[in-house]
Protein backbone atom coordinates (compact mmCIF):
# COMPACT_ATOMS: atom_id res chain seq x y z
CA UNK A 1 0.00 0.00 0.00
CA UNK A 2 1.10 3.14 -0.92
CA UNK A 3 0.46 6.71 -0.20
CA UNK A 4 0.05 9.94 -2.47
CA UNK A 5 -0.68 13.48 -1.00
CA UNK A 6 -3.75 16.10 -2.07
CA UNK A 7 -3.37 19.00 -0.23
CA UNK A 8 -0.81 18.08 2.11
CA UNK A 9 -3.36 15.37 3.36
CA UNK A 10 -1.97 11.97 2.86
CA UNK A 11 -4.13 9.11 1.18
CA UNK A 12 -3.97 5.52 1.48
CA UNK A 13 -4.09 3.84 -1.82
CA UNK A 14 -5.18 0.45 -2.22
CA UNK A 15 -5.52 -2.01 -4.83
CA UNK A 16 -9.14 -2.75 -3.87
CA UNK A 17 -11.89 -1.12 -1.51
CA UNK A 18 -14.91 -3.72 -0.20
CA UNK A 19 -18.30 -1.54 0.19
CA UNK A 20 -19.64 -4.36 2.80
CA UNK A 21 -18.51 -7.52 4.56
CA UNK A 22 -21.38 -9.72 4.38
CA UNK A 23 -20.51 -13.03 1.77
CA UNK A 24 -20.57 -11.20 -1.18
CA UNK A 25 -18.18 -8.58 -0.11
CA UNK A 26 -15.78 -11.43 2.32
CA UNK A 27 -15.57 -13.63 -0.31
CA UNK A 28 -14.55 -11.58 -3.33
CA UNK A 29 -11.89 -9.99 -0.68
CA UNK A 30 -10.21 -13.43 0.43
CA UNK A 31 -9.86 -14.60 -3.42
CA UNK A 32 -8.02 -11.40 -4.26
CA UNK A 33 -6.14 -11.34 -1.20
CA UNK A 34 -4.82 -15.04 -1.93
CA UNK A 35 -3.94 -13.87 -5.17
CA UNK A 36 -1.63 -10.71 -3.49
CA UNK A 37 -4.18 -8.10 -3.80
CA UNK A 38 -3.85 -5.18 -1.50
CA UNK A 39 -7.36 -5.30 -0.40
CA UNK A 40 -9.02 -2.94 2.04
CA UNK A 41 -12.64 -4.61 3.42
CA UNK A 42 -15.05 -1.72 4.92
CA UNK A 43 -18.54 -2.40 6.84
CA UNK A 44 -20.41 -0.07 8.56
CA UNK A 45 -21.61 -2.72 10.87
CA UNK A 46 -19.72 -3.98 13.89
CA UNK A 47 -19.31 -7.74 13.66
CA UNK A 48 -20.71 -10.52 14.56
CA UNK A 49 -23.89 -9.26 13.61
CA UNK A 50 -27.64 -11.01 12.70
CA UNK A 51 -28.99 -10.42 9.69
CA UNK A 52 -32.61 -10.84 8.06
CA UNK A 53 -31.49 -12.54 5.18
CA UNK A 54 -32.31 -16.26 6.08
CA UNK A 55 -29.17 -18.44 7.15
CA UNK A 56 -29.35 -21.55 4.37
CA UNK A 57 -26.57 -22.68 2.23
CA UNK A 58 -27.69 -24.77 -0.50
CA UNK A 59 -25.52 -26.89 -3.15
CA UNK A 60 -24.74 -24.00 -5.03
CA UNK A 61 -23.15 -21.61 -1.93
CA UNK A 62 -21.23 -24.87 -0.69
CA UNK A 63 -19.68 -25.50 -4.33
CA UNK A 64 -18.49 -21.56 -4.76
CA UNK A 65 -16.96 -21.65 -1.05
CA UNK A 66 -15.16 -25.13 -2.08
CA UNK A 67 -13.80 -23.84 -5.49
CA UNK A 68 -12.14 -20.86 -3.13
CA UNK A 69 -10.60 -22.81 -0.74
CA UNK A 70 -12.99 -22.69 2.02
CA UNK A 71 -14.86 -26.14 1.65
CA UNK A 72 -14.92 -26.65 5.31
CA UNK A 73 -15.81 -23.27 6.73
CA UNK A 74 -19.30 -24.37 7.11
CA UNK A 75 -18.32 -27.82 8.72
CA UNK A 76 -15.66 -25.82 11.24
CA UNK A 77 -18.36 -23.57 12.29
CA UNK A 78 -20.76 -26.22 13.41
CA UNK A 79 -23.09 -26.27 10.15
CA UNK A 80 -26.41 -27.82 10.52
CA UNK A 81 -27.33 -30.53 7.74
CA UNK A 82 -30.21 -29.69 5.90
CA UNK A 83 -32.15 -32.72 3.70
CA UNK A 84 -35.81 -31.67 3.50
CA UNK A 85 -38.13 -28.67 2.69
CA UNK A 86 -41.55 -29.44 4.78
CA UNK A 87 -44.22 -27.03 2.77
CA UNK A 88 -47.50 -25.95 4.34
CA UNK A 89 -50.26 -24.62 3.00
CA UNK A 90 -54.35 -24.55 4.40
CA UNK A 91 -53.61 -26.99 7.03
CA UNK A 92 -51.86 -29.88 4.01
CA UNK A 93 -48.10 -30.88 4.06
CA UNK A 94 -45.90 -31.78 1.64
CA UNK A 95 -42.10 -32.87 2.15
CA UNK A 96 -39.46 -32.85 -0.39
CA UNK A 97 -35.59 -33.91 -0.42
CA UNK A 98 -32.91 -31.43 -0.24
CA UNK A 99 -30.10 -32.00 -2.03
CA UNK A 100 -27.38 -31.29 0.78
CA UNK A 101 -27.84 -27.88 2.45
CA UNK A 102 -26.85 -26.54 5.36
CA UNK A 103 -27.71 -23.79 8.28
CA UNK A 104 -25.54 -21.35 9.69
CA UNK A 105 -26.26 -18.32 11.61
CA UNK A 106 -25.14 -15.41 9.62
CA UNK A 107 -23.51 -14.66 12.74
CA UNK A 108 -20.49 -17.09 12.48
CA UNK A 109 -20.60 -17.38 8.69
CA UNK A 110 -20.45 -13.26 8.13
CA UNK A 111 -17.85 -13.69 10.72
CA UNK A 112 -15.64 -16.61 9.77
CA UNK A 113 -15.25 -14.98 5.82
CA UNK A 114 -14.07 -12.32 7.32
CA UNK A 115 -11.59 -13.88 9.34
CA UNK A 116 -10.74 -15.84 6.29
CA UNK A 117 -10.16 -12.64 4.64
CA UNK A 118 -7.82 -11.16 6.81
CA UNK A 119 -5.92 -14.47 7.17
CA UNK A 120 -5.64 -13.84 3.47
CA UNK A 121 -4.08 -10.75 3.95
CA UNK A 122 -6.65 -8.00 3.68
CA UNK A 123 -7.23 -5.12 6.07
CA UNK A 124 -10.51 -4.93 7.45
CA UNK A 125 -12.49 -1.95 9.10
CA UNK A 126 -15.84 -2.44 10.64
CA UNK A 127 -17.84 0.31 12.11
CA UNK A 128 -16.90 2.61 9.29
CA UNK A 129 -19.32 3.87 6.90
CA UNK A 130 -17.82 4.39 3.08
CA UNK A 131 -19.16 6.63 -0.22
CA UNK A 132 -17.86 6.27 -3.54
CA UNK A 133 -15.73 9.52 -4.33
CA UNK A 134 -14.18 11.11 -7.72
CA UNK A 135 -12.55 9.23 -10.12
CA UNK A 136 -9.12 10.39 -10.47
CA UNK A 137 -6.29 9.15 -13.01
CA UNK A 138 -5.87 5.80 -12.55
CA UNK A 139 -8.00 5.61 -9.46
CA UNK A 140 -11.40 5.85 -7.65
CA UNK A 141 -11.31 7.82 -4.10
CA UNK A 142 -13.21 6.57 -1.14
CA UNK A 143 -14.59 8.71 2.24
CA UNK A 144 -14.46 6.37 4.88
CA UNK A 145 -15.75 7.68 8.47
CA UNK A 146 -15.85 5.62 11.49
CA UNK A 147 -19.46 5.90 13.92
CA UNK A 148 -18.46 8.46 16.38
CA UNK A 149 -15.75 9.95 14.84
CA UNK A 150 -15.56 13.97 13.23
CA UNK A 151 -12.63 13.33 10.78
CA UNK A 152 -13.21 12.12 7.69
CA UNK A 153 -10.62 10.15 5.74
CA UNK A 154 -9.92 9.74 2.27
CA UNK A 155 -8.84 6.53 0.67
CA UNK A 156 -8.04 5.39 -3.09
CA UNK A 157 -8.51 2.13 -4.77
CA UNK A 158 -7.70 0.99 -8.83
CA UNK A 159 -11.53 -0.74 -8.14
CA UNK A 160 -14.01 -0.43 -6.23
CA UNK A 161 -16.47 -3.59 -4.99
CA UNK A 162 -19.69 -2.60 -3.41
CA UNK A 163 -21.46 -5.16 -2.03
CA UNK A 164 -23.14 -3.29 0.70
CA UNK A 165 -26.65 -4.67 0.26
CA UNK A 166 -30.31 -3.92 -0.61
CA UNK A 167 -30.78 0.04 0.29
CA UNK A 168 -26.94 0.63 -0.26
CA UNK A 169 -26.30 4.22 -0.28
CA UNK A 170 -22.71 4.20 -1.43
CA UNK A 171 -22.53 5.39 -4.85
CA UNK A 172 -23.28 9.56 -5.99
CA UNK A 173 -26.93 9.92 -7.12
CA UNK A 174 -25.43 10.95 -10.02
CA UNK A 175 -24.07 7.46 -10.54
CA UNK A 176 -26.16 5.46 -8.55
CA UNK A 177 -28.76 5.02 -12.12
CA UNK A 178 -32.47 4.20 -11.41
CA UNK A 179 -33.40 1.93 -8.98
CA UNK A 180 -36.60 -0.22 -10.29
CA UNK A 181 -38.69 -1.98 -7.41
CA UNK A 182 -41.29 -4.52 -8.43
CA UNK A 183 -44.96 -3.68 -8.12
CA UNK A 184 -46.23 -5.24 -4.98
CA UNK A 185 -42.55 -6.57 -3.83
CA UNK A 186 -42.72 -8.11 -0.80
CA UNK A 187 -40.95 -7.09 2.51
CA UNK A 188 -38.61 -9.16 4.06
CA UNK A 189 -38.73 -9.34 8.02
CA UNK A 190 -37.23 -11.88 10.47
CA UNK A 191 -35.72 -12.35 14.29
CA UNK A 192 -34.49 -15.33 15.66
CA UNK A 193 -35.96 -16.81 19.35
CA UNK A 194 -35.06 -19.54 21.86
CA UNK A 195 -37.86 -22.03 20.82
CA UNK A 196 -38.12 -24.23 24.37
CA UNK A 197 -40.31 -26.53 22.87
CA UNK A 198 -38.38 -27.54 19.97
CA UNK A 199 -41.15 -27.57 17.86
CA UNK A 200 -39.31 -27.44 14.76
CA UNK A 201 -36.82 -29.81 14.26
CA UNK A 202 -33.10 -29.93 13.05
CA UNK A 203 -32.35 -30.78 9.42
CA UNK A 204 -35.55 -29.49 8.29
CA UNK A 205 -36.48 -25.67 6.50
CA UNK A 206 -40.17 -25.38 7.29
CA UNK A 207 -41.97 -23.03 5.21
CA UNK A 208 -45.61 -21.76 5.79
CA UNK A 209 -47.20 -19.99 2.32
CA UNK A 210 -50.73 -18.11 2.68
CA UNK A 211 -51.81 -15.52 0.77
CA UNK A 212 -50.49 -12.67 2.63
CA UNK A 213 -46.94 -14.12 2.07
CA UNK A 214 -44.17 -17.25 3.37
CA UNK A 215 -42.43 -17.93 6.17
CA UNK A 216 -39.13 -20.06 6.83
CA UNK A 217 -38.24 -21.68 9.49
CA UNK A 218 -34.72 -23.26 10.25
CA UNK A 219 -32.73 -24.62 13.49
CA UNK A 220 -29.46 -23.29 13.64
CA UNK A 221 -26.45 -24.52 14.99
CA UNK A 222 -26.68 -23.10 18.44
CA UNK A 223 -30.38 -24.22 18.65
CA UNK A 224 -32.29 -20.96 18.04
CA UNK A 225 -35.03 -20.68 15.44
CA UNK A 226 -34.12 -19.01 12.66
CA UNK A 227 -37.29 -17.22 10.89
CA UNK A 228 -37.27 -15.26 7.18
CA UNK A 229 -40.60 -14.26 5.66
CA UNK A 230 -41.61 -12.21 3.17
CA UNK A 231 -44.76 -10.32 3.40
CA UNK A 232 -47.27 -8.05 1.41
CA UNK A 233 -46.91 -4.39 2.36
CA UNK A 234 -50.25 -4.85 4.22
CA UNK A 235 -49.73 -7.45 6.01
CA UNK A 236 -47.22 -5.41 8.28
CA UNK A 237 -49.44 -2.34 8.41
CA UNK A 238 -46.62 -0.23 9.02
CA UNK A 239 -42.44 -1.37 7.44
CA UNK A 240 -40.87 -1.04 10.94
CA UNK A 241 -43.81 -2.31 13.34
CA UNK A 242 -42.11 -5.71 15.06
CA UNK A 243 -45.82 -6.65 16.36
CA UNK A 244 -46.95 -6.16 12.82
CA UNK A 245 -44.16 -8.53 11.74
CA UNK A 246 -44.84 -11.20 14.54
CA UNK A 247 -49.14 -11.27 14.15
CA UNK A 248 -48.39 -11.54 10.56
CA UNK A 249 -46.09 -14.93 10.98
CA UNK A 250 -48.43 -15.68 13.41
CA UNK A 251 -51.65 -16.19 10.98
CA UNK A 252 -49.06 -17.50 8.41
CA UNK A 253 -48.06 -20.51 10.10
CA UNK A 254 -51.79 -20.72 11.34
CA UNK A 255 -53.19 -21.09 8.31
CA UNK A 256 -50.60 -23.32 6.84
CA UNK A 257 -50.94 -25.79 10.47
CA UNK A 258 -47.34 -25.50 11.59
CA UNK A 259 -46.92 -24.51 15.70
CA UNK A 260 -46.59 -21.50 16.97
CA UNK A 261 -43.02 -20.67 18.04
CA UNK A 262 -42.67 -19.63 21.97
CA UNK A 263 -41.64 -16.14 22.23
CA UNK A 264 -42.68 -15.21 18.66
CA UNK A 265 -44.49 -11.89 19.76
CA UNK A 266 -41.43 -10.58 22.01
CA UNK A 267 -38.44 -11.05 19.87
CA UNK A 268 -36.59 -8.65 18.03
CA UNK A 269 -37.87 -8.62 14.36
CA UNK A 270 -36.07 -6.51 11.89
CA UNK A 271 -38.22 -5.47 8.28
CA UNK A 272 -36.27 -5.40 5.25
CA UNK A 273 -36.69 -2.78 2.41
CA UNK A 274 -39.16 -3.95 -0.61
CA UNK A 275 -37.03 -7.56 -2.11
CA UNK A 276 -37.26 -7.33 -5.86
CA UNK A 277 -35.45 -4.57 -7.50
CA UNK A 278 -32.99 -3.87 -9.43
CA UNK A 279 -30.62 -1.11 -10.21
CA UNK A 280 -29.96 0.44 -14.22
CA UNK A 281 -26.34 0.41 -13.45
CA UNK A 282 -24.13 -2.34 -12.31
CA UNK A 283 -20.84 -0.78 -12.14
CA UNK A 284 -19.64 2.56 -13.56
CA UNK A 285 -15.95 4.77 -13.64
CA UNK A 286 -13.93 1.82 -11.64
CA UNK A 287 -16.63 0.24 -9.42
CA UNK A 288 -18.94 -2.57 -9.70
CA UNK A 289 -21.74 -3.89 -8.06
CA UNK A 290 -22.13 -7.06 -6.64
CA UNK A 291 -24.47 -9.31 -4.25
CA UNK A 292 -27.68 -7.72 -2.81
CA UNK A 293 -26.73 -4.03 -4.57
CA UNK A 294 -26.31 -5.85 -8.04
CA UNK A 295 -30.04 -6.68 -8.19
CA UNK A 296 -32.35 -8.77 -5.40
CA UNK A 297 -35.79 -11.28 -6.30
CA UNK A 298 -37.60 -13.09 -3.13
CA UNK A 299 -35.20 -15.97 -2.61
CA UNK A 300 -35.59 -19.91 -1.68
CA UNK A 301 -33.94 -22.41 -0.10
CA UNK A 302 -30.96 -20.50 0.38
CA UNK A 303 -30.83 -19.03 -3.26
CA UNK A 304 -29.87 -15.28 -2.12
CA UNK A 305 -26.80 -16.34 -0.17
CA UNK A 306 -26.25 -18.44 -3.42
CA UNK A 307 -26.00 -15.25 -5.43
CA UNK A 308 -23.86 -13.37 -3.41
CA UNK A 309 -21.06 -16.12 -3.14
CA UNK A 310 -21.65 -16.40 -6.63
CA UNK A 311 -21.58 -13.00 -7.90
CA UNK A 312 -18.37 -12.84 -5.63
CA UNK A 313 -16.71 -15.48 -7.24
CA UNK A 314 -17.39 -14.29 -10.72
CA UNK A 315 -16.59 -10.77 -10.10
CA UNK A 316 -12.00 -11.75 -9.46
CA UNK A 317 -11.53 -11.93 -13.10
CA UNK A 318 -12.41 -8.64 -13.96
CA UNK A 319 -11.04 -6.78 -11.56
CA UNK A 320 -7.91 -8.36 -11.74
CA UNK A 321 -8.20 -6.87 -15.35
CA UNK A 322 -9.69 -3.54 -13.61
CA UNK A 323 -6.48 -3.47 -11.81
CA UNK A 324 -4.24 -3.65 -15.15
CA UNK A 325 -6.21 -1.19 -17.18
CA UNK A 326 -9.77 -0.06 -16.61
CA UNK A 327 -11.98 0.26 -19.48
CA UNK A 328 -15.58 0.50 -20.08
CA UNK A 329 -16.01 -2.82 -21.52
CA UNK A 330 -15.91 -4.17 -17.90
CA UNK A 331 -18.85 -2.90 -17.14
CA UNK A 332 -20.26 -4.48 -20.08
CA UNK A 333 -18.68 -7.68 -19.70
CA UNK A 334 -19.49 -7.34 -15.81
CA UNK A 335 -23.62 -6.83 -16.44
CA UNK A 336 -23.38 -10.05 -19.01
CA UNK A 337 -21.35 -12.13 -16.14
CA UNK A 338 -24.26 -11.28 -14.11
CA UNK A 339 -27.18 -12.47 -16.32
CA UNK A 340 -25.42 -15.84 -17.35
CA UNK A 341 -24.07 -16.73 -13.43
CA UNK A 342 -27.44 -15.34 -11.90
CA UNK A 343 -30.37 -14.41 -14.08
CA UNK A 344 -31.61 -17.74 -14.21
CA UNK A 345 -31.55 -18.63 -10.67
CA UNK A 346 -33.21 -15.42 -10.66
CA UNK A 347 -36.05 -15.82 -13.00
CA UNK A 348 -37.10 -19.31 -11.24
CA UNK A 349 -37.24 -17.43 -8.05
CA UNK A 350 -39.22 -14.29 -9.78
CA UNK A 351 -41.61 -16.76 -10.96
CA UNK A 352 -42.32 -18.63 -8.13
CA UNK A 353 -42.73 -15.71 -6.05
CA UNK A 354 -45.33 -14.13 -8.51
CA UNK A 355 -47.06 -17.97 -8.19
CA UNK A 356 -47.19 -17.23 -4.49
CA UNK A 357 -48.72 -14.07 -4.76
CA UNK A 358 -51.75 -15.95 -6.66
CA UNK A 359 -53.93 -18.04 -3.99
CA UNK A 360 -55.87 -19.69 -6.21
CA UNK A 361 -52.29 -20.97 -8.78
CA UNK A 362 -51.07 -21.31 -4.86
CA UNK A 363 -53.55 -23.98 -3.96
CA UNK A 364 -53.14 -25.68 -7.28
CA UNK A 365 -49.61 -25.73 -7.33
CA UNK A 366 -49.35 -27.05 -3.79
CA UNK A 367 -52.19 -29.87 -4.78
CA UNK A 368 -49.97 -30.74 -8.00
CA UNK A 369 -47.06 -30.92 -5.87
CA UNK A 370 -48.55 -33.37 -3.29
CA UNK A 371 -49.85 -35.38 -6.09
CA UNK A 372 -46.67 -35.26 -8.42
CA UNK A 373 -43.39 -35.04 -5.84
CA UNK A 374 -41.60 -35.44 -9.05
CA UNK A 375 -42.31 -32.24 -10.61
CA UNK A 376 -41.48 -30.00 -7.27
CA UNK A 377 -38.23 -32.31 -6.81
CA UNK A 378 -36.92 -31.42 -10.44
CA UNK A 379 -37.67 -27.56 -9.49
CA UNK A 380 -35.70 -27.77 -6.13
CA UNK A 381 -33.17 -29.24 -8.11
CA UNK A 382 -32.75 -26.64 -10.53
CA UNK A 383 -32.24 -24.16 -7.40
CA UNK A 384 -29.45 -26.20 -6.25
CA UNK A 385 -28.21 -26.68 -9.77
CA UNK A 386 -23.98 -25.99 -9.52
CA UNK A 387 -22.31 -23.91 -11.80
CA UNK A 388 -19.34 -22.67 -10.60
CA UNK A 389 -17.53 -19.21 -12.37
Amino acid sequence: MKERHISGEAIENWDVVVVGAGPAGALAAIELARKGIQVLLVEKRNFPRWKVCGCCLNAQAQAVLASVGQSELIEQQGGVALDQLLLGHKGKKCSIALPGGRALSRERFDQALVDAAIAAGAHFRCGTTALLGPATAGARNVTLQEFGAKHIEQVSAKVVLIAAGLANRCIPASEAGELHIKHQSRLGAGCVIRDAATTYSAGVIHMAIAKQGYVGLVQREDGYLNIAAAFDRHALKTNTNSFGAAEATRAVLLNAGFAIPMGLEQADWQVTPALTRHSTVVGGERFLLLGDAAGYVEPFTGEGMAWALTSAAAVVPLVLAGIACWSESIERRWRRVLSKQIGRRQRICRAMALLLQQPLATALAFGLSKRVPLITKKLVLQLNHVAIP
